[in-house]
């Protein structure tokens, strides 16, 4: 089994409904969700809107390979109405970004994990730090806690709710 950590992300919708959604139909199709922050609300990262994201993060212990583990992740958003568009940085039902795949680096054209911009983000690192703040980053060799202290991100992250999606 593998300790898997994703995001889940999202501003447009019922977030409530959709993120519900998105958490069985991992836990279906992924593997075992062991362990969720609370929800965050935060201002939108890289881009302008008026409609702020909510984010979470879930450790998940799974069996599937990280190939696997995109292919299932891309099919659940599409399922749950996700269209992705020209722009990188832009409005969205959800997304669900894969963070760490145990402590593995992974280069492949399609995946990059670590995330790569996980250090840059206090909407990514906040929520990680709730359920995992000791986890090392196997590329920078600071744990998560130490990544949030670091991260110069100054955008609004307020928790919403304690309860999982």
């Amino acid at each position: 089994m593998i300790r898997l950590y994703i995001l889940l992300g999202g501003n447009l919708g019922d977030k409530q409904k959709v993120f519900s959604e998105a958490i069985a139909l991992l836990n279906k199709q992924v593997g075992k969700i062991t362990a969720y922050s609370a929800i965050y609300e935060t201002e939108p990262w890289g881009f302008e809107s008026v409609d702020y994201f909510w984010n979470q993060a879930l450790e998940i212990s799974t069996v599937l390979s990280p190939e696997e583990v995109l292919l299932q992740t891309q099919q659940i958003e599409l399922h749950l109405g996700r269209t992705r568009k020209a722009a990188q940085y832009d409005s969205r039902i959800i997304d669900i970004d894969i963070l760490f795949y145990g402590d593995q680096v992974i280069s492949l054209d399609n995946l990059i994990v670590p995330h790569p911009r996980i250090q840059e983000r206090k909407f990514v690192l906040v929520p990680l730090s709730e359920i995992a703040s000791e986890l090392m980053h196997p590329v920078f060799h600071k744990n998560i806690r130490q990544l949030l202290e670091e991260c110069p991100d100054s955008l609004k992250v307020e928790r919403v709710t304690d309860i999982p999606a």
